[in-house]
């Protein structure tokens, strides 16, 4: 089994309602909000801000890294306009910033100029943090996973991708905050031909 990386994250207490307000969805496709989000750590930080705001401190001891490393990957993020302080504290004479998301979901839109290498980043860390929270429940009965690798006709790829938009709007307006916590990844892309 793969060592899961120092910043892998624990797993998450069920909670049923989040600690600051962020509007539903943020179409991430700006090229330094891609390039943000194709870093793992940076996902990691991302993650763990989707329902309950962190300080720099509090994400450092959670991820077991500096406070400096995690504070520069926050900035990052802070930036490219991903998380943001959503409330302050006075602790002594430093006042703490407490990070929350600028959207509850980040909905992937690439351009066609858009670098390819950032959309492979992006896409490899969305789909490594996909594997490490699907990891424990993988024997579910309640956990369906399937890589198809198939031709299509250009019709029937835009039919399916469609079908998929739906699917996705459909799971959203679902969702229940007294439900059980569940996670979706959904992918179609087009292949180069096998060598």
């Amino acid at each position: 089994m793969a060592r899961s990386p120092a910043h892998a994250l624990p797993p998450a207490p069920k909670q049923t309602a989040a600690d600051y307000e962020a509007p539903d969805v943020l179409v991430v496709d700006r090229t330094d909000q891609l390039r943000a989000l194709g870093d793992d750590l940076r996902a990691s930080i991302v993650a763990l801000l989707r329902d309950r705001a962190h300080s720099t401190s509090e994400l450092a001891e959670k991820l077991r890294l500096p406070k400096g490393t995690v504070g520069h990957h926050v900035k990052v993020l802070e930036k490219a306009g991903l998380i943001q302080v959503v409330r302050t504290r006075q602790v002594r004479a430093v006042t703490e910033r407490y990070y929350g998301r600028t959207a509850r979901l980040f909905l992937f839109q690439v351009s066609q100029d858009a670098d390819a290498e950032d959309v492979r980043n992006i896409a490899a860390a969305s789909l490594r943090r996909v594997a490490e929270e699907m990891l424990p429940f993988v024997e579910s009965d309640r956990t369906a996973f399937g890589v198809l690798r198939l031709h299509l006709r250009d019709a029937d790829a835009k039919r399916f991708a469609r079908r998929l938009d739906r699917l996705i709007e459909d799971a959203r307006a679902a969702e229940d905050a007294s439900g059980e916590l569940y996670g979706i990844a959904i992918a179609q892309f087009r292949r180069a031909p096998d060598a």
